[in-house]
């Protein structure tokens, strides 16, 4: 599995971007699909995430302001962050778990990241 993000940037406070991620290669179906983000000197968190099913969990730190999405026909999640804040500042990580045929967990597939900059 393949993972392409897109979509990082620099911004200032207050305004949006759109995060896209791919997944591509050999797999039978992907299952969750997610954002994670890591700031300088800090632990790699997750944003929030979304089942195949379109259920979605996110992070209290960005619940009202951060939407996540996808699209299953394309294996593709979207993350659109509104009222970007300066603390969001970090590389957005995508997150793929795939399945088999009989809908069983493969290993975590991890893209190579994105920079989001928000300036004060």
């Amino acid at each position: 599995v393949q993972l392409q993000a897109s979509g990082g940037g620099l911004v200032q406070a207050g305004n949006s971007l759109r995060l896209s991620c791919a997944a591509s290669g050999s797999f039978f179906s992907i299952g969750s699909m997610g954002w994670y983000r890591q700031a300088p000197g800090k632990q790699r968190e997750l944003v929030a995430d979304i089942t195949s099913g379109g259920s979605t969990n996110y992070a209290d730190s960005v619940k009202g302001r951060f939407t996540i999405s996808r699209d299953n026909a394309k294996n593709t999640v979207y993350l659109q962050m509104n009222n970007l804040k300066p603390e969001d500042t970090a590389v957005y990580y995508c997150n793929a778990v795939p399945l088999n045929a009989f809908g069983i967990r493969g290993d975590a597939y991890w893209g190579p990241g994105t920079q989001v900059t928000v300036s004060s």
